[in-house]
């Protein structure tokens, strides 16, 4: 067993594992955060999906010792009761079903909009082609990803993105 610290949707919290913990057991089992979800152990379907220092990580597959920097959640992303943009959207589009795969839908998408505030459909299909529904709500997900990128332009100055602009990102 070892203490890790680690800074989980901006508190650092210290925890006495085994160092080849994946970091979802210690995120579910010992912080008590339930939005990343087991789905295949394998890293593959995206349920167990985080934002570690802005990318996404399959926290089944990634051992709690090798992780570094600040980890964001699903639970992470609300603030002061007010949902995130992505959040939102996902609930004005209807998105889940089972909602078995949400988390890491909901993850992924914030990563790719974090990444690119406005992007194509080409974009869309390929920043979340890694990340499973069982239930396909695809479209939806992809409607509510518009969205989110409507909602985040249109609370920016004068609508204009912080990131590379459509034309200037390559897909």
């Amino acid at each position: 067993m070892a203490n890790f610290t680690l800074r989980v949707n901006g508190r650092a919290q210290t925890v006495d594992v085994d160092p080849a913990t994946p970091l979802l057991y210690v995120l579910r089992n010992d912080l008590d955060l339930h939005g990343p979800r087991f789905g295949c152990g394998l890293g593959q379907c995206g349920a167990c999906t985080v934002i570690v220092n802005g990318n996404t990580v399959r926290s089944c597959v990634q051992p709690v010792s090798q992780v570094r920097g600040e980890i964001t959640t699903l639970e992470g992303l609300s603030a002061n009761g007010t949902l995130h943009p992505i959040q939102q959207a996902w609930i004005d589009e209807q998105v889940p079903q089972c909602g078995y795969c949400q988390n890491g839908q909901i993850m992924t998408a914030k990563a790719l909009l974090d990444r690119n505030p406005n992007p194509t459909d080409a974009q869309i299909r390929q920043g979340m082609a890694g990340t499973l529904c069982r239930c396909m709500t695809y479209y939806r997900i992809h409607a509510a990803i518009k969205r989110a990128a409507t909602l985040r332009l249109a609370s920016l100055p004068q609508g204009r993105p912080e990131g590379p602009s459509r034309d200037e990102v390559q897909s």
